[in-house]
């Protein structure tokens, strides 16, 4: 199966006037919003988290109603619209810092699936409210230190495994005469670590280093769940979630292909502790969707943020640039320096805009100003303007 040249330079630089931005303000900078915090901000390629204090977490949980512990840490979860690929943010042409309408966008099918996972009866999510659509009032989890990485199709570092001979992924015996961006027979949970994990016997102390199932059991404290169950219950919710997703995007002819899940620990207004989704969930940053359409007329179209990885592959001379991990300094010199053809960054925006529309069925709602509407909401209504 051949896989479809997205943005192809000629063809797409051709339509460089056709292609329209959603909006011409991205959010670059979201770590330094005058919102009071109990703790430093964490900032991470994407989000940035706010931590409150006690005294407003309390006022909003009575203020709010919200459905958690009473004595229940908040934070602010604020999406910016950087975009991060082969672990460096890019921007583009005329001052362009970001994708349009990007934030919006992982917001809106972030929080359409864990409200259709909430009605499934799987579990809740730890967001609490979206007051605005760059922002989650969340509930603060601990998290579990996997990456929950389910894969439906043989593509990606899996496929690339494969092809070098190896049949073992993540504990799980592959068949033999698979081939690329094939079907797999059944779902495949295949975790990773999230963080450097220490002094665990087989495991390398590296981050995102494939991990098994029985390693999870073996090691279920260090890697941060309750109960040794829980290593079961984890990949029990993960199936159901990529479940639900694949079979709500097959009527509109897209495919879900791989993605990532996070989970953590939080409770209830009933003080009752569980298991929790986290982070965001089937959206084009965290998971492969490919047009069903294309796949069924022999090739891969990509609607996700790897379509974006592949143009960046065949954007640079030098594609080891890209891929070479011993490189990474020189590469995050180029990403800094180099200034993307904005059409790029604004085709991705036009993947980004329409998937979100399709999943959620209603118009992307992308503010005009966002920090100025933002902090509006943030200030007016939960009063926490500094």
């Amino acid at each position: 199966m051949t896989t479809a040249r997205i943005l192809g330079k000629t063809a797409r630089h051709a339509k460089r006037q056709e292609i329209k931005p959603l909006n011409s303000e991205v959010l670059a900078v979201n770590d330094s919003l005058p919102i009071r915090t109990s703790e430093p901000v964490h900032s991470g390629k994407v989000r940035s988290v706010y931590w409150l204090s006690a005294e407003d977490s309390e006022r909003l949980i009575r203020q709010r109603r919200y459905p958690v512990a009473h004595d229940a840490q908040l934070a602010l979860m604020v999406i910016s619209d950087r975009i991060s690929a082969f672990d460096c943010i890019w921007h583009g042409e005329g001052g362009l810092a970001g994708v349009p309408g990007k934030g919006a966008a992982l917001n809106a099918i972030s929080q359409f699936w864990f409200n259709e996972f909430s009605r499934a009866g799987l579990a809740r999510s730890h967001i609490l409210e979206v007051p605005h659509p760059l922002v989650w009032v969340v509930q603060r989890a601990e998290p579990v230190m996997v990456e929950a990485i389910a894969r439906r199709f043989i593509t990606g570092s899996m496929w690339r495994a494969y092809e070098r001979g190896v049949r073992q992924f993540c504990g799980i015996e592959l068949a033999e005469g698979l081939h690329r961006d094939q079907r797999l027979s059944e779902t495949l949970v295949t975790p990773s670590t999230k963080g450097v994990m220490r002094g665990l016997r087989g495991i390398p102390e590296a981050d995102d280093t494939n991990v098994s199932r029985a390693q999870l059991e073996a090691h279920w404290e260090a890697f941060g769940f309750h109960t040794k169950e829980d290593v079961e219950r984890y990949e029990v919710l993960l199936r159901e979630g990529v479940d639900l997703i694949a079979r709500h995007l097959a009527p509109l002819d897209l495919m879900l292909v791989d993605t990532k899940f996070e989970f953590g620990y939080a409770r209830d207004a009933n003080g009752e502790e569980s298991l929790i989704y986290m982070d965001e969930v089937g959206t084009p940053d965290s998971s492969r969707i490919w047009d069903a359409v294309a796949y069924r007329g022999g090739s891969v179209v990509e609607n996700s943020k790897e379509e974006f990885r592949q143009a960046l592959l065949r954007h640079v001379n030098d594609p080891e640039l890209l891929l070479d991990h011993q490189r990474f300094e020189e590469r995050k010199l180029f990403a800094a320096e180099h200034a993307l053809p904005a059409v790029m960054l604004h085709t991705l925006s036009e993947t980004y805009r329409s998937v979100a529309e399709r999943i959620t069925e209603r118009p992307l709602e992308v503010p005009d100003r966002p920090l100025e509407s933002m902090m509006a909401v943030l200030g007016d209504e939960l009063g926490l303007a500094r």
